[in-house]
């Protein structure tokens, strides 16, 4: 801890962020920053990978902070999801949103970041229920992760570490911000429908009245009995919302046979193959246009970790990693991404802090 308060600088500090590896003492790490950080809010979780200043990363802990000079910050903890009405957090966020505006209204940029259990399994119903208590701030935020062993993510806020929780800041800076969501997936003509699931455990049970796994497998052209994360990560399926598409990433098969899903499924959804375009080149063109017309200071960024085992399969996780670090990217990989009102997959989302504008 004394190393990343040294390279963070002397602060002092609204808000602090680590992105920590499973294979970190998360309990030890969150008790030391206490120690460090004063007055400052310290909210952290686990990761399926880090983002540091050169791209992707494996069993770091990298941490971003925002100085009290140009930004205020206020965090909440909103624990117990499974036995919680999401809806009970919304009057305390309107609280806590009125309050930092009055206490900080010179600076007007504004934004949410939400840390959530990725194996919660509330990530959908969480957005969509602080979306209205959030008075048109943008939302982003990415669901903590445990490697590739799905087995336990924890989150943190305040030396207080919890699971099935999420923590939620909400920051406000005199820097121009722009929050932002990405994909490089294309969606085709290939459809099928979802003809029994398990909404709450995110299982489908059948597609297009067949075993899923085996109908999946049919479609796609694979072998039924090979299927795994490397074939979810190249062949994804995404569901219409309105006039756009979102991935609903498949994250394994059961024993049953069932497909147990990332985010929301459910009976009657008609899912649809995507293709994929070049993930290296799309991310370069993507963050070249927040560049336009300057360049961001820098980015914090949730990045679905099928991004990356889909880089790993092309072997082009070095050239997405130097683009990430290209672009000053901080992060980490997530079990899944919020932006607004939903809880979404194999995406990038973030913010993009700028240069003051001058004033004369």
């Amino acid at each position: 801890m004394a190393v990343l308060a040294e390279e963070l600088g002397p602060g002092p500090f609204a808000l602090v962020c680590l992105f920590a590896s499973p294979e970190c003492r998360f309990a030890e790490l969150i008790a030391g920053a206490e120690n460090f950080f004063g007055e400052a809010h310290v909210m952290a979780c686990t990761t399926a990978g880090e983002i540091g200043r050169a791209g992707y990363a494996e069993g770091r802990v990298v941490a971003v902070a925002f100085p009290s000079a140009a930004f205020s910050a206020t965090a909440l903890m909103m624990d117990h999801l499974a036995e919680r009405d999401a809806q009970s957090f919304g009057a305390r966020l309107v609280r806590e949103r009125l309050a930092l505006a009055e206490r900080a209204p010179d600076r007007t940029s504004v934004f949410a970041f939400l840390l959530v259990d990725g194996l919660s399994l509330k990530e959908d119903i969480l957005a969509a229920a602080l979306s209205p208590a959030l008075g048109g701030v943008p939302l982003f935020g990415g669901s903590a992760g445990d490697g590739v062993d799905f087995a336990r993510t924890r989150v943190a806020l305040d030396g207080v570490v919890a699971q099935d929780a999420a923590v939620l800041a909400l920051v406000r800076t005199t820097l121009p911000t722009r929050v932002f969501s990405l994909d490089h997936l294309l969606p085709t003509d290939e459809r099928m429908v979802v003809t029994e699931a398990d909404p709450k455990a995110r299982i489908v049970k059948s597609i297009n009245a067949e075993p899923a796994a085996r109908e999946y497998a049919r479609i796609v052209g694979k072998d039924p009995d090979q299927l795994d994360t490397f074939t979810f990560a190249a062949h994804p399926v995404v569901v219409r919302i309105g006039a756009e598409h979102h991935v609903r990433a498949i994250q394994r098969v059961t024993e049953e046979g069932d497909l147990q899903f990332f985010s929301a499924i459910d009976e009657g959804m008609v899912l649809t193959v995507a293709e994929k375009q070049d993930i290296v080149a799309h991310l370069d063109a993507e963050l070249g246009a927040l560049a336009e017309p300057v360049a961001p200071l820098g980015i914090l960024g949730c990045d679905c970790l099928l991004r990356r085992i889909e880089a790993e399969q092309a072997q082009t996780v070095r050239a997405l990693s130097d683009t990430l670090a290209r672009h000053r990217v901080v992060g980490f990989s997530t079990y899944g991404e919020q932006f607004g009102p939903l809880h979404v997959n194999q995406t990038i989302t973030g913010v993009a802090f700028y240069p003051p504008v001058e004033v004369g």
